[in-house]
């Protein structure tokens, strides 16, 4: 079993920045698919930004590329994604999210097992 906690988010203005934090407990295979997600008011949810750590590759949404990186450290189990130059349209509650992967890499559309509980992030203008 695992468990995944976010932390990190708050409200900040445009333009500013925010580094989110998932805390993973219990066993994470090296072939896990590890992902942030958000979802808005309204909106379904959507990812944001995936990594194989197998391999440390990923991948981005559209919407976030240039502006957001995820990141990870192994030794301390420990997911990031660090938001740059944030915009209103990133408000959000945004959601860790893992899954075991054979493949490989972590395509899109492929089923996160664990999810944490999420952490609001609000950008305002």
């Amino acid at each position: 079993q695992v468990q995944l906690v976010e932390s990190g988010g708050g409200s900040v203005q445009a333009g500013g920045s925010l580094r989110l934090s998932c805390a993973a407990s219990g066993y994470i295979d090296s072939h896990y698919c590890m992902g942030w997600f958000r979802q808005a008011p309204g909106k379904e949810r959507e990812g944001v930004a995936t990594i194989y750590r197998v391999y440390g590759s990923t991948n981005y949404a559209d919407s976030v590329k240039g502006r957001f990186t995820i990141s990870q450290d192994n030794g301390k189990n420990t997911l990031y994604l660090q938001m740059n130059s944030l915009k209103p349209e990133d408000t959000a509650m945004y959601f860790c999210a893992a899954t075991i992967n054979w493949s490989s890499a972590c395509r899109s559309g492929i089923t996160y097992t664990y999810w944490g509980q999420g952490t609001q992030v609000t950008v305002s203008s």
